[in-house]
């Protein structure tokens, strides 16, 4: 039987909003007495505090919810994540996307140290937003006029990380609907493109900026493809804290 949500929702909310709002608070008082001092010892300080708050979704994603995901690569790239810089370029099919990029950092000891590019809006939100700002993650307000200084000052911020970090960036921009699937299919005609099926057409500035003021210190890219089987209902927030599993492949 289905456990209602608000039975799970409040008390998982207020326990994730209470201890969110400590660590923010420390987050806060680190970015302004250490971080000045030493933002070597800033990070490693935040990066500690940051999975200590996301771990309690990761854990909610991961064993309360049970989702299962599965990771399909090559044993060299498997060996290497986690230890070394990384450009993640994930498509975005559901709104837990970024939940499933966290579970994977957890498993590869680096989820204090995962970055992503997010719209401006995402660094207000309580607890959550607030810690991703503290933790350096970029956002940017979707308008390339003012979005391209502000990419390229944040990514070359992180030439000087302690701990090997993994930067998503969603080349999409958006999230995947069969409308949205429909007018990248138009377009790619209409350009000359290859017909997509299954993803929408990437936005590349973004990506050729991240690549080329990232070159230097980052040497890896990964190709992230999310898949969710047909046999299996979409990863949704609401079925997570319902404790309703699903099947996500990477």
């Amino acid at each position: 039987m289905a456990i209602p949500a608000v039975a799970v929702i409040l008390p998982l909310g207020l326990l994730f909003f209470s201890s969110g709002l400590i660590v923010n608070l420390i987050q806060a008082i680190c970015f302004v007495l250490i971080r000045p001092l030493s933002k070597s010892t800033y990070r490693t300080i935040n990066r500690a505090l940051a999975e200590l708050l996301w771990l309690e979704l990761v854990w909610v994603f991961d064993w309360w919810a049970g989702v299962k995901v599965q990771l399909f690569t090559d044993k060299e790239t498997f060996s290497l994540m986690g230890k070394e810089h990384a450009l993640l370029v994930p498509n975005h099919r559901s709104d837990v996307d970024w939940l499933v990029g966290w579970v994977l950092a957890q498993r590869a000891g680096c989820l204090g140290s995962a970055l992503a590019v997010m719209k401006k809006s995402s660094k207000v939100l309580p607890v959550i937003g607030w810690s991703m700002w503290f933790s350096e993650y970029l956002f940017l307000e979707r308008s390339w006029a003012k979005d391209e200084s502000t990419l390229k000052s944040g990514l070359q911020q992180l030439k000087d990380f302690p701990r090997p970090f993994w930067l998503a960036l969603f080349v999409e921009g958006t999230r995947f609907t069969q409308a949205k699937l429909l007018a990248a299919q138009e377009y790619a005609t209409s350009a000359g493109l290859p017909i997509p099926r299954n993803v929408l057409i990437p936005r590349t500035k973004g990506f050729v900026s991240a690549v080329s003021n990232m070159r230097s210190f980052v040497p890896a890219i990964y190709d992230v493809t999310v898949a969710l089987p047909k046999s299996s209902p979409q990863p949704t927030l609401l079925r997570m804290f319902r404790g309703q599993s699903s099947v996500v492949s990477e």
